[in-house]
C-alpha cells in the first residue's frame, strides 16, 4: 500500500585503549543460535515476507532483506506511477532490479499493484476518459505488467483497497468510470496474463470482523460464486500498538472458509515516539499476536512486514508523532518484535546478551600532526552480521583514510561501517579496521554513541 524513507586521551601515552560498548547487531544472525526467520517460517509452511527499496538492497539492508525472508514486496516499484509515469513509456528498472535479488537470494516476489486509487501516472489521473477508453487503459496496464513478469511472481495484489470504511465502494477513477464489475474485470485480466500467478484483494482496516472486512467477504464470495479468478485476500495490518483486533483469527479462518487463501500483506505496528521498553514489550506481544494468527490457519499464506528497519518505514512521514513500527531498529538493530516473531514460528526468543559484542580503540601511532588508529570488535556470547561503529571526536581532529571499514565523517562526527568481506563477528571471534587521522594540541576521549 504505502510508499516506503572514539578518541583517546594521550598525554605523553602514545597507545590507550577505550571502550567503545556495545555496537549494532544486524540479521542474519543476530544472536549465535538464531535460526532465520525465513527458515522458522518455512518450517511452518508459511511466507514471511518484506517491502523493500529497490536502491537500498546492498550492504547491510540487502543482507537482512536476503538472509531474513523469503519473499520480497516493491514497496513502490511496480505501481503504475513508477512502470508508466508517461503514457507508453515504461519504466521497469526498480522492479527489475528487486526480481533479480530475489530470484539470487531464492525468494518469491509478491507484485503490488495492479489497480489502486493512489499512486497513478497524472496523464491518468487528469485525462478526459470514456467507459471504453478506460477500461482499455486498463486491460492494457494489467497485461503489460503482468505478462512481463509471468513465472517469476508468485502473486499480485491485483486490487487495492475497493472499499470505505462503512463496506460500501470507495469513489475512484476506476469504481467511477467502470462500476464496481472493475474488480472482476481486473482479476479476469490477470489472469489471462499470468495464469500461475496467485491474485489477490488487497485493503486495510479488514483485520478483525467489521463493516468493512464484511464487505470484502461478501465480494469474495460473489466472485468465488460467479467464477471470478481470485485465490486470496490481503488483510495490510497496519496497526497501532495495543490494538491488535481480537476477532483477528476469526477472520481469517472464515475468509479460508471461503476457499481462498489468507496473507497479512503490510504489518507495521506504531507506537507514540519515543519509544520505551515498556511499548516494545507491548509491540513485541502485538506481533506474536498477529503472527500466532496465522500460523493457527493453515491457508494463512504468510506475513509480510512492511519495511522491516524503521529507517525505512512510512509511519513517521504520515502519522505525525508515530514511529518504531518495525521489527529492526533504524540502526538494524533486531527489537524485541524480532525474537518475537522468532518466538511465534518456533525459534529463539531471547535477544543476546547485553555488552555481548564491544569494540575498543587504540592508537598505534602518533606523530606531530596525525596519528594511525585501530577499532576491534569483539564478541563473546553473540555474534554479528554486520557492524558500526560512531563517535564524535572533541578537537576537531579528522579522519584523512581507512581500511577494512567504509568510514565518513561531518564535522566531528564519524561513522564506520563494516566492509563487504568482514560483517561478520562469530561468537568467540573479532575483526580490525584503522584509520589515519590529523589533530593538533590535543586528542580527548569522544562520548560514544550506537549507531
Amino acid at each position: 500500500m504505502r510508499s516506503l524513507r572514539t578518541g583517546l586521551s594521550l598525554g605523553s601515552v602514545l597507545t590507550g585503549i577505550a571502550a567503545l560498548g556495545a555496537l549494532l547487531v544486524a540479521a542474519p544472525a543476530a544472536h549465535a543460535a538464531d535460526t532465520p526467520l525465513r527458515d522458522l517460517a518455512a518450517a511452518k509452511g508459511k511466507a514471511i515476507g518484506t517491502a523493500v527499496t529497490g536502491s537500498k538492497l546492498t550492504g547491510t539492508y540487502g543482507d537482512i532483506a536476503g538472509a531474513q525472508f523469503n519473499s520480497l514486496t516493491p514497496g513502490n516499484a511496480m505501481k503504475w506511477e513508477t512502470v508508466e509515469p508517461t503514457r507508453g513509456t515504461y519504466n521497469w528498472a526498480e522492479a527489475d532490479q528487486i526480481v533479480a535479488f530475489a530470484q539470487a537470494h531464492n525468494q518469491q516476489v509478491r507484485g503490488h499493484t495492479l489497480v489502486w486509487h493512489s499512486q497513478n501516472p497524472s496523464w491518468l489521473t487528469n485525462g478526459t476518459w470514456t467507459s471504453a477508453q478506460l477500461s482499455a487503459l486498463l486491460q492494457d496496464h494489467i497485461s503489460t505488467e503482468v505478462t512481463r513478469y509471468k513465472g517469476k511472481l508468485a502473486a499480485w495484489d491485483v486490487v487495492n483497497e475497493p472499499f470505505n470504511e462503512d463496506g460500501t465502494y470507495r469513489s475512484t477513477l476506476w469504481y467511477n468510470g467502470l462500476g464496481s464489475d472493475y474488480i472482476a474485470q481486473a482479476l479476469t485480466w490477470a489472469h489471462a496474463a499470468d495464469p500461475g500467478a496467485k491474485l489477490y484483494i488487497n485493503d486495510y482496516n479488514v483485520e478483525g470482523v467489521n463493516a468493512k472486512s464484511t464487505a470484502l467477504y461478501n465480494l469474495v464470495k460473489s466472485l468465488k460464486e460467479r467464477g471470478v479468478p481470485i485465490d486470496g485476500v490481503g488483510l495490510q495490518a497496519h496497526l497501532i500498538l495495543g490494538q491488535v483486533p481480537s476477532t483477528l483469527q476469526q477472520n481469517i479462518q472464515r475468509f479460508a472458509d471461503l476457499g481462498v487463501d489468507v496473507a497479512i500483506t503490510e504489518l507495521d505496528i506504531r507506537m507514540q515516539l519515543p519509544s520505551d521498553s515498556a511499548k516494545l514489550t507491548q509491540q513485541a506481544a502485538d506481533y506474536k499476536a498477529v503472527f500466532d494468527a496465522c500460523v493457527a490457519v493453515s491457508r494463512c499464506y504468510g506475513v509480510t512486514v512492511w519495511g522491516f528497519t524503521d529507517s525505512d518505514s512510512w509511519i513517521p512521514d504520515v502519522f505525525s508523532g508515530y514511529g518504531a513500527a518495525t521489527p529492526y531498529d533504524e540502526n538494524y538493530v533486531p527489537k524485541p518484535a524480532y525474537y518475537a516473531i522468532a518466538g511465534s514460528l518456533g525459534g529463539t526468543t531471547t535477544p543476546p546478551p547485553t555488552g555481548a559484542c564491544t569494540a575498543a580503540y587504540s592508537v598505534q601511532s602518533q606523530w606531530n600532526t596525525g596519528f594511525t588508529g585501530q577499532v576491534k570488535i569483539t564478541c563473546s556470547g553473540a555474534a554479528l552480521s554486520s557492524w558500526k561503529v560512531s563517535w564524535t571526536y572533541g578537537a576537531g581532529q579528522r579522519i584523512t583514510q581507512a581500511w577494512n571499514a567504509d568510514c565518513t565523517q561531518s564535522g566531528a562526527a564519524v561513522t564506520c561501517a563494516n566492509a563487504s568481506y568482514n560483517g561478520t563477528v562469530p561468537n568467540g571471534g573479532s575483526v580490525t579496521f584503522g584509520f589515519n587521522a590529523s589533530w593538533s594540541g590535543s586528542n580527548p576521549v569522544p562520548t560514544v554513541t550506537l549507531g
